[in-house]
């Protein structure tokens, strides 16, 4: 299925691994451009390993050239030391986009559960599914951190459409009333 329309790198941040999806969309229709992770070594300093998303990212960004990036926000952990690697990782891809000129949306998991399932409590396995039966793939993409990227992308994707839709019903009741 060949697919021309907007063209979003989700993103599953993460100081070790971070996931990252492309997806193109044009209204409904979906393509799987690529995925993967990105990884750093344990071994290296936190400021080491946070140069190395960066640079990766923007090699990213460099040869797919992206309409927008689309990131998982931050949840509540209980491993606060966690917590705060994710939250570095997360400021370098804002930076990374940011310095592409890219437009970030961001979105909660719940968000991502929903626009995917119908259901914002849904199962990460669920999820799972769902970006493989959107995306007409044969198996659930692994790493998890990848198909977690996908699935934010798709749920921008989405969430386009429906502003879309929105706005062009909006305007179409303006103009019917008469009032334009």
């Amino acid at each position: 299925m060949s697919v021309a329309g907007q063209l979003v790198l989700g993103i599953d941040p993460g100081t070790a691994i971070t996931g990252y999806g492309l997806v193109r969309g044009q209204g409904e229709a979906l393509a799987l451009v690529e995925y993967g992770i990105i990884t750093t070594p344990a071994d290296e300093s936190l400021a080491a390993r946070l140069v190395m998303l960066y640079r990766r990212l923007l090699e990213l960004i460099a040869q797919h050239r992206p309409d927008a990036v689309a990131v998982e926000e931050l949840f509540f952990a209980q491993n606060t030391r966690t917590a705060l690697a994710v939250g570095q990782a997360r400021g370098v891809v804002l930076l990374a986009a940011a310095n592409a000129g890219l437009p970030v949306h961001e979105y909660t998991p719940l968000q991502v559960k929903q626009s995917l399932t119908g259901y914002g409590r849904a199962a990460k396995a669920q999820v799972q599914q769902m970006v493989r039966w959107l995306l007409h793939l044969e198996q659930i993409p692994q790493p998890d951190d990848a198909a977690d990227a996908l699935a934010v992308a798709i749920c921008h994707l989405r969430a386009t459409q429906v502003s879309l839709l929105l706005r062009e019903s909006g305007n179409r009741a303006i103009r019917e009333s008469g009032l334009c």
